[in-house]
């Protein structure tokens, strides 16, 4: 039977010629996430189990990022729990406070992700590796614990979508919008426990850092995971990052069957704003109206790259953030920070008077470095606008690209690059 890359991986981790969708299937895993909210249950759950070993302690990797540095006591003790199960089993992917980062900007920075692999995370972003061709998809923190004991994880085998992106992308509009485009026309549930992979001449020319955050967001729409084709950009990413090795390269196969294929002209989309409470309440970014704001955030696992920072810093040198408006600038690991720096974007942003985090989830969750006040209104890079999800719960996050959400600082109200 004709397969597809999700697919494909998932056979190969199950140690079988094929899987289709429905099958309950146990795999093995290649990396197990976790991170300071999720890893401290799982570390709990997996101290029940009574193993004396992690079943690997290379392919275990724990990110405090949440709520890092530590807020409260709380935050603390969290962080302290998943560094001494670290060093109580010898854990060797273990981020301390200075060399960490946004976990989904991370571990593809430093070379842990290749193509063909099969990740979990205890952490619904774990989706964000699909963009290198890999199965990933986010876990519950009971799984995680099984997972460290034996290395091995169950699924239910999705059923598949596609996205096909033809056309040329506007000024301005970038993956980010893509991605808000999707969800708006399928909606928070239309790809539910389902494969989302994307395809076409428009992802084939997208960078990897629109991949990821494409890939990011799959999760917005349900999906079970989302993924890309690895091709040759993926292969000179991966030598860039100094991935060890490349475990396989899938291709979909021509007469792989889909529960439903999107084929769009994104020559017809805009920048998109996703207005509350929803993802999926997205509208182009011209028929917002005059929205005014109080916030700004450029970060997050979706857009804290040094691809959106540059973006950021083209909209923002010389100019000022308006006087109404806290502009947050978060670069997603240190090595972005780093690179900004290296660039003068970092000075453009001081410039510009935004305050400007070491890397952090921090606002994106409601967690710390830009939590909003009742009323209060915020444009923001990330992922996701729930009620309360950045603060007060008559607070309101409303979504965008990077470009928009720069402009927007400047302006003190939701707008486009082009009306400034």
């Amino acid at each position: 039977m004709a397969q597809t890359i999700s697919q494909k991986i998932l056979a190969k981790h199950c140690r079988k010629k094929e899987v289709n969708p429905g099958e309950l299937i146990n795999c093995k895993v290649d990396l197990v996430l976790g991170n300071d909210i999720t890893a401290p249950p799982a570390i709990k759950e997996f101290e029940k189990i009574g193993v004396k070993k992690v079943f690997d302690k290379k392919k275990i990797f724990l990110v405090p990022d949440h709520f890092t540095p530590a807020k409260d006591i709380k935050s603390a003790e969290q962080v302290k729990m998943m560094r001494e199960f670290a060093k109580k089993y010898g854990i060797v992917n273990f981020f301390e406070i200075g060399c960490m980062g946004v976990e989904h900007a991370l571990l593809p920075e430093i070379g842990a992700i290749s193509p063909g692999m099969l990740v979990i995370g205890a952490d619904s972003h774990t989706c964000t590796y699909g963009a290198l061709g890999a199965f990933s998809t986010g876990i519950g923190s009971t799984d995680m614990a099984a997972a460290m004991a034996t290395g091995e994880v169950w699924f239910k085998v999705p059923e598949q979508l596609k996205f096909i992106f033809n056309g040329k992308l506007g000024k301005w509009v970038e993956a980010k919008d893509l991605i808000l485009y999707t969800i708006g026309q399928i909606g928070v549930d239309g790809a539910r426990y389902m494969s989302m992979e994307f395809a076409g001449l428009v992802i084939k020319n997208l960078t990897i850092e629109g991949r990821l955050t494409m890939a990011n967001m799959a999760i917005e729409a349900g999906g079970k995971n989302g993924i890309f084709q690895a091709d040759e950009k993926t292969l000179k990413y991966c030598k860039n990052v100094g991935t060890g090795f490349i475990r396989s390269i899938y291709k979909s196969d021509p007469d792989a069957h889909y529960k439903k294929v999107y084929d769009w002209d994104v020559s017809k989309i805009e920048p998109q704003v996703s207005l509350p409470n929803l993802p999926s309440n997205t509208k182009p970014v011209s028929k917002c109206g005059k929205i005014k704001i109080d916030q700004s955030v450029i970060g997050s696992c979706t857009n804290g790259r040094i691809e959106d920072l540059r973006v950021a810093a083209k909209i923002l040198k010389g100019k000022k953030r308006h006087k109404n408006v806290r502009l947050i600038i978060i670069p997603a690991t240190q090595a972005i920070y780093k690179q900004a720096m290296k660039e003068g974007l970092i000075d453009i942003f001081i410039n510009a008077e935004a305050a400007v985090s070491t890397p952090t989830c921090g606002p994106c969750l409601g967690g710390h470095m830009g939590i909003l006040a009742e009323g209060e209104r915020s444009i923001a890079t990330t992922n996701r606008n729930f009620v309360g999800r950045m603060g007060h719960p008559k607070s309101e996050v409303y979504l965008s690209n990077v470009a928009v959400a720069a402009a927007s600082a400047v302006a003190g109200r939701i707008c486009s690059p082009e009306d400034l």
